[in-house]
This record gives C-alpha cells, structure tokens and sequence, in this order.
C-alpha cells in the first residue's frame, strides 16, 4: 500500500511542537484596553448588521419581485 504524502503521522514530538506553537503566540498576546475592545466590537456589529441587511434585501427581492411579475 502506497502512503499518501499529505497523511502524516502524530506522534508525541509532533503534539509537543504545536503545543509550543500555539504557547509562543499566548506570549505575544495582550489584553486590549477597552477602547480597543469597544472598537473591534463596533466594527463587528456593524458586520454582522450589514450581513444581515444584503440578506434580507435579497430575500425581499426573491420573495416580491415573482410575485409582481406573475400579476402583470
């Protein structure tokens, strides 16, 4: 049986790298301070506002545009 290069093993060296990995990046980290948080929260609201407007446009758009069409 042929083995696949994108099939890697686990083994413990190889947990113990990625748990490295992912400590090295916790030590990069810092708390923001509240306004960085109320700005990253603003921008976050406003995303998901506008996600939600394009959807309920299109939804509009495919639920009357049919029907008015199909009454003339």
């Amino acid at each position: 049986m042929v083995e696949s290069p994108f099939e890697s093993k686990i083994t413990a060296e190889s947990i113990g790298q990625v748990i490295r990995a992912h400590l090295r990046v916790l030590k990069l980290t810092k708390k923001p301070s509240r306004e960085e948080f109320l700005t990253i929260a603003k921008v976050a609201g406003l995303g998901i506002l506008a996600v939600g407007a394009i959807g309920f446009i299109i939804y509009v758009l495919l639920s009357v545009l049919p029907q008015a069409f199909l009454r003339t």
